[in-house]
């Protein structure tokens, strides 16, 4: 018998939804890039440092953990680490896709590692954690993308940590309904999976992924009862409609967290940044979404979806 998928092609917005009149923005002085190439001073942040930085690098690498804090290269590393706070990247640090926003290698991945989940439940214990995510790389070379890795983690932090609450920042699985029914029944307190940026950018952005089946994962998530949450990077190319309409998206399924953050050009080799978004436009962004129903709006040039994690339980 073969197994479900999430492929088959879902509406955009609701024409409805797309008639109402577009929420206006405030009049910027500033837009697109500056000429000197420099960030603004809003995207200037410090470098990582400080014991707990210290103490938790040092953990990690003596159990042979990843962070996607470090394989993304974050720009909150130093916030969310000095606080010892980080978000577990499983299933090791090589993806099978290659996105042209994303810092983390791409490459033929190693054996899987079995006993990472139970490594993960120890460092959660030893760092005394109320609040965790885990996410992991692209393993579509495998069979259930690495789904049972995945739950199998969620449990096991769950055993050791049981007053613990887990965000799982999952992939797309390929569609296969299966795999994401195990990530579904180990039940975490919230189902993240990432829209990145606007239908019109996917074949750019996220060459591997389709944006109507990102959609589905999340509305299968939302169906059978989990706390949805998805996030976008700003500043690819897209255009004020496009991002509202894919907000009016997502409340069409009842995705209750949204995350929007500006992007930033992680080398040479990837995509360029089109415009720095500027902090007012994130914080009409902000009121646009929670207008719409959303439960909590992050939205700032350094947000990334773990930001703040703790708060959107």
């Amino acid at each position: 018998m073969p197994k479900s998928t999430l492929n088959s092609p879902a509406a955009t917005s609701d024409p409805r939804q797309a008639a109402q009149p577009l929420p206006e923005l405030p009049v910027l002085q500033s837009a697109g890039l500056p000429a000197d190439g420099r960030r603004p001073e809003w995207l200037k942040v410090r470098p990582p440092g400080g014991k707990e930085y210290a103490e938790l690098r040092t953990m990690m690498r003596s159990k042979s953990l990843h962070t996607v804090c470090e394989e993304a290269r974050c720009p909150n590393m130093a916030e969310c680490w000095g606080a010892g706070t980080a978000t577990f990247m499983i299933l090791g640090d090589t993806c099978t896709r290659s996105c042209g926003f994303c810092a983390v290698k791409t490459g033929r991945p190693l054996t899987l590692d079995l006993d990472e989940p139970y490594r993960v439940a120890e460092a959660v214990e030893q760092m005394s954690l109320q609040h965790i995510v885990i996410t992991s790389v692209n393993r579509d070379e495998l069979k259930d993308g690495g789904a049972d890795v995945f739950a199998r983690t969620v449990l096991e932090v769950r055993i050791k940590n049981p007053a613990t609450s887990i965000e799982v920042l999952i992939p797309d699985f390929k569609g296969d309904l299966q795999a994401l029914q195990r990530i579904v029944d180990a039940r975490p307190e919230i189902l993240n999976h990432n829209i990145e940026t606007v239908p019109r950018l996917y074949r750019r952005v996220r060459p591997q992924a389709k944006y109507p089946r990102s959609l589905l994962v999340l509305d299968e998530c939302k169906k059978q009862g989990l706390r949805t949450k998805t996030g976008m990077m700003l500043g690819l190319g897209e255009t004020h409609e496009e991002i509202v309409s894919v907000m009016r998206d997502l409340r069409a399924i009842d995705v209750d967290i949204l995350t929007l953050g500006q992007y930033l050009q992680p080398s040479r080799n990837h995509l360029p940044v089109d415009r720095y978004v500027h902090p007012d436009e994130f914080a009409a962004y902000k009121s646009i979404g929670e207008e719409m129903g959303f439960d909590h709006v992050e939205s700032g040039p350094m947000v990334r979806s773990s930001y703040h994690a703790e708060r959107h339980v």
